[in-house]
């Protein structure tokens, strides 16, 4: 088999091309590399054989004209993600994440198999308003609360790639499946998410030692367990034209005590700083995992003081990063 992965010098896409790299199929990786690492993991995936990296502006008509289309499945993860991204540039979510999407319908033949990556934010609304029980099925209705919101223009951006890509590849006699994320984290996903946000400030020596939101809840999902859902999904026909939730919804933390698991992995002892929770960040997290299991089986296999730990060494161990990551005083990483 032969995939094409748009967003693979990314968190997930990365990990997802090592997997199937090892699972013995080709693979295409394309980037634009303005928030993909061109690191030496990334290299040494390149020096592969089977592997071929790419760079390419995914919002232009042209780079599409240079991809390959002699491939059997495409998982677009290209996308403008993160809290601090989105609310600081609300445009170029749209834009970014629509055009990419749109450009991807235009450019899909018949037989090609879509993975397209979503988010768990499209509940947001839903939940804060008491409308959308937690966990959440894929069945609720959506709606998005303020339309004015920064941080809402990604939710809107993924909704309307799902539209795209569910409806664009029934057209064009392609197959599609749509995966919502749920809070996804491990080794390599930059720095402006809750954990290593949080393992950065820990090894810091901060104290007090800053939480947001400490009262949120969440069901954080390693990115090995994502991965493994991806490829079952993937293998499962019965899956096309579903939308389907990918996370671990056999765990659930607050974030105070998600603070005090990384602060024991760096022997601190610093006292926790209650702050306000970030603005539109919603107050509990949780998949439910029934149509994942029915469809493939998937069972979440990595816990999570194992995964936060992997994690964590993982920062600890990269000083290049330890330094690019400094918190900001009042900037919330984003969960």
């Amino acid at each position: 088999m032969r995939a094409l992965i748009l967003g693979g010098a990314g968190f997930i896409g990365l990990h997802l091309a090592e997997r199937l790299v090892e699972d013995g199929h080709r693979v295409v990786l394309v980037d634009d590399f303005s928030r993909g690492r061109a690191d030496e993991r990334l290299s040494a995936l390149g020096r592969n054989p089977s592997v071929e990296v790419r760079s390419a502006d995914l919002t232009t008509e042209s780079a599409w004209k240079t991809l390959p289309r002699d491939v059997d499945q495409v998982y677009l993860l290209a996308a403008v993600v993160g809290v601090r991204n989105v609310e600081a540039d609300p445009t170029r979510v749209l834009r970014v994440n629509t055009l990419t999407a749109l450009h991807l319908v235009d450019w899909v033949r018949p037989g090609h198999q879509i993975f397209f990556s979503s988010t768990s934010e499209v509940y947001a609304g839903g939940v804060d308003a008491g409308v959308v029980p937690v966990p959440t099925a894929e069945d609720v209705p959506l709606m998005i609360a303020d339309v004015k919101s920064p941080r809402l223009a990604y939710a809107v951006s993924k909704l309307t790639g799902e539209a795209l890509v569910l409806h664009g590849a029934r057209a064009r006699g392609a197959t599609a499946v749509i995966g919502r994320f749920h809070n996804v984290y491990g080794p390599r996903m930059g720095t402006d998410h809750v954990i290593p946000e949080m393992a950065l400030r820990a090894l810091s020596g901060e104290d007090p030692f800053r939480v947001w939101g400490a009262d949120q809840y969440r069901a954080f999902c390693h990115v090995d367990d994502a991965v493994e859902a991806v490829v079952r999904l993937m293998a499962t026909p019965a899956a096309d034209g579903e939308i389907v939730h990918l996370g671990n919804d056999r765990e659930e933390t607050n974030i105070a005590d998600l603070a005090r698991l990384v602060l024991s992995m760096a022997d601190s002892t610093a006292s926790i700083q209650v702050l306000p929770a970030p603005a539109r960040s919603v107050h509990r997290r949780r998949p439910d995992l029934g149509k994942l299991r029915r469809l493939t089986g998937y069972e979440p296999a990595v816990p999570l003081v194992e995964g936060v730990r992997r994690t964590f060494e993982w920062y600890r161990d990269q000083p290049a990063t330890t330094g690019a990551g400094s918190p900001r005083a009042a900037a919330p990483a984003s969960r």
